[in-house]
């Protein structure tokens, strides 16, 4: 087994920062040691096989995105990233760990939804993965399969309050649902969006000629997620169910969650790059010579963006310092505008609804620590360490410590990174447009390990299809 060294750098935990060594024994971290230290009377930097120098660079534990959706079928179409290209653009970003989502379809057996996901992921995955199971179709059967998830090592399901005729369940198979949830410990998953007056409105809007993107935010009010979320809320009460609310982007719903948080309800949030950076306004204001006002099509996803003139944005990061958010996922979903987001020429409705961003969480997310949002070690806590804790891997990730997986970044605050097409720009994914094009973050990924090995160095990927491997997640560590 190769041994290496990461040496003169700073680590960066939830909890604090210290100038300190890792030693790696192949797949694990064996020690964490003051910089020069001897090991047992041993000059670690001359015994090792490899010696990686961070002098003046973070040390932080492996990203972890914890909502990723490869090869979804959505809309008449697939989400363009597989799991290799994902995850490949995932490790450049400096990202070491998928929770992707396995689907039960309407009709179908929640085991043959995951044994779908399994042969699509397994042998092609460039980093660690696992599985959440969405639960497409609640009835007796989907009920008693939920009881054995856990020992598929999947231990968090979801629902969707949205998208009627798809996913969407009523609040008589949440309730169902919940109660499963409460009785084996499986975490609870909510789309959290009134999907049958959503349908209503966008109906409406397209029955007036309003079909261009930006009425796909219109259509998705506010009010349509914090209903949702306070309905979710009072159903996880009632039933004693643990709650995580994905992708929150409305103030509101927020205030729902802090009510439910400091009641001392179970109930976790998380939200997304694109709620931190991105509006409405912004959707509003896309043109381009090719692509008119449909330009706004780049940025089409749901929950969607929320205007910034409503202090939405603000609320957010706010949200992440107080913890009312507890974690920064990317919903990750790409569709490109050629063959896919073009679907939905004249009609909003129809545009397949997804923004790929796996490989650029961790750098957004440190750009708010450059800006002053948050702390170096809140950034840490929120893409790694409370994901691991939240969905019952903590210990094996989110952490440098002895006996950790050696998933390892090193971080350069002092170095550049320009997100999108061009020359000296940094773009994986498997897209023909950028939704974070012209992004400038202060800081760079500069070596990225998973399991001990070398998978990003510099700009230059050296991973392998099929490097990553299935992980099989306990039950959360993050409940109260």
């Amino acid at each position: 087994m190769t041994t290496t060294l990461i040496s003169g750098g700073t680590v960066v935990s939830a909890t604090g920062r210290a100038a300190a060594d890792v030693l790696i024994d192949g797949e694990r971290i064996v020690a964490v040691i003051e910089p020069g230290t001897a090991l047992l009377g041993t000059d670690v930097a001359a015994s090792v096989d490899r010696v990686i120098d961070a002098t003046g660079k973070y040390v932080i534990p492996g990203g972890i995105d914890a909502h990723t959706h490869m090869q979804l079928p959505f809309g008449g179409t697939e989400a363009s990233d597989t799991f290799e290209t994902g995850t490949r653009a995932a490790a450049h970003g400096g990202t070491t760990s998928i929770i992707d989502f396995a689907v039960q379809s309407y009709g179908q057996r929640i085991e043959d939804g995951l044994a779908a996901w399994h042969e699509k992921a397994s042998g092609n995955c460039a980093i660690d993965y696992g599985f959440h199971q969405i639960v497409g179709d609640v009835n007796a059967d989907s009920l008693a399969a939920m009881k054995r998830l856990p020992d598929e090592g999947i231990s968090s399901f979801k629902l969707f309050m949205a998208y009627p005729g798809v996913f969407y369940s009523d609040d008589a198979q949440i309730l169902k649902a919940m109660q499963v949830s409460r009785e084996t410990g499986l975490l609870t998953m909510m789309h959290a969006e009134n999907g049958p007056a959503i349908d209503v409105l966008a109906q409406q809007l397209v029955d007036a000629g309003n079909t261009d993107p930006y009425y796909h935010g219109i259509a998705r009010a506010w009010e349509m997620e914090e209903e949702a979320t306070h309905r979710a809320i009072m159903l996880a009460k009632l039933t004693g169910a643990p709650l995580y609310v994905v992708h929150v982007s409305a103030k509101q719903a927020v205030e729902q969650l802090a009510w439910a948080r400091d009641k001392g309800q179970n109930v976790f949030g998380e939200t997304c790059p694109q709620y931190l950076y991105l509006s409405l306004e912004d959707q509003l204001g896309a043109s381009s010579d090719e692509w008119g006002a449909f330009e706004g099509a780049k940025w089409v996803c749901s929950t969607p963006l929320r205007s910034r003139a409503e202090g939405h944005q603000h609320s957010m990061w706010q949200a992440l310092r107080t913890n009312d958010l507890q974690m920064v996922s990317t919903d990750h979903c790409p569709f490109c505008m050629k063959d896919q987001k073009e679907l939905g020429l004249g009609d909003f409705r129809k545009i397949p609804n997804g923004i790929g961003s796996i490989e650029h969480r961790m750098d957004l997310m440190y750009q708010g620590v450059v800006t002053g949002e948050i702390t170096l070690e809140r950034w840490v806590e929120l893409t790694s360490t409370t994901p691991a804790r939240m969905f019952g891997l903590y210990g094996r990730k989110g952490v440098i410590q002895p006996g950790a997986d050696a998933d390892v970044v090193v971080y350069d605050p002092n170095g550049h990174t320009s997100i999108g097409y061009g020359e000296g720009r940094t773009h994986h994914m498997n897209m023909d447009h950028s939704a974070w094009e012209g992004y400038e973050i202060d800081g760079h990924v500069d070596t990225v390990l998973s399991r001990g090995k070398v998978i990003v160095d510099g700009d230059r990927y050296l991973g392998a299809k099929g490097d990553g491997k299935y992980l099989k997640r306990g039950l959360s560590q993050y409940l109260i």
